[in-house]
Formats: C-alpha cells, structure tokens, sequence
C-alpha cells in the first residue's frame, strides 16, 4: 500500500488540502495512520473516497446525505434509504428551481424597468431599491463612496 501525504491525497483526488481537513473534521474521511512527526498518511483508498464524497456533492447531495451513503456502502438494506435520500433531494431542488424561476423573472422585470428610464437618462431601478429600503427600514441608505 502507498502511504499518501495529506498534499499528495489532494493533487490525486484534484481537491485543495484544506478540504481534505475539512472533510476530517467531518467525520467523512480518516488518515489510515500517523508518522512518527505526527503528518497525517493516507491509502490509496482515501482517493477513491474524496472522489465519491465530490461526485455525490455535485450530484446535489449535502454532506450529512455523503456520510450516510458512505455509511450503507453497497448493502442492499441501503437501497431504501438511498432512494429516500435522493428523493428528498429532488425536492429541495424543485424549490430551489421556483426561487431561481422567481429570481429570474423579478430581474427581467427590473431590467425591463432600467431600459424603459434609459431615455430619461437613468435608471429607475435604482430609485425603486431606495424605495423599498426606505419602506423596510424606515430610513433612507446612505450613499456609498
């Protein structure tokens, strides 16, 4: 087995050192020992774990969802809770979808707005997001540099 330094585990799985720390200290991810000068040393199983915990967060997964996919493994009594897990994923990303849908049409409407001050000379939007502060905070912003 080839020990792996902490930097060399990083360049290997393509991740900055501070994230293998980082995934550590989450519990996702163990040195397989320690040298004598107490630097971290890992197998070469530790790449193929830092590539999956990458792939399952691109693929929408928190890491409180990596550590219990980590934790089932390949049993077929997992295959539920998988299922549940990607499930409840597919949810929140609907929602997340609705916001950006609104996000998005709120700022085609801003720009739309922009545009139509254009011949004035400025733009309307501006004004209208100082409105509105005003009216949340019931105070004017002050002007910035």
């Amino acid at each position: 087995m080839r020990a792996l330094t902490i930097g060399k585990l990083a360049a290997d799985a393509g991740v900055p050192v501070s994230t293998v720390r980082y995934y550590e200290r989450r519990g996702l991810l163990e040195p397989a020992a320690r040298t004598s000068a107490r630097y971290r040393v890992y197998g070469e199983e530790a790449i193929e774990r830092l590539r999956f915990i990458k792939a399952a967060q691109r693929a929408g997964f928190r890491l409180d969802d990596v550590a219990e996919l980590l934790g089932l493994g390949d049993g077929r009594g997992g295959r539920r809770r998988v299922q549940k897990l990607i499930e409840e994923r597919l949810v929140d990303l609907d929602a997340e979808l609705r916001e950006l849908q609104r996000l998005r049409d709120a700022l085609r409407t801003l720009l739309g707005r922009c545009r139509a001050g254009t011949a004035a000379g400025r733009c309307r939007v501006i004004a209208g997001f100082v409105e509105a502060a005003t009216r949340t905070d019931g105070r004017r912003l002050e002007k910035g540099p």
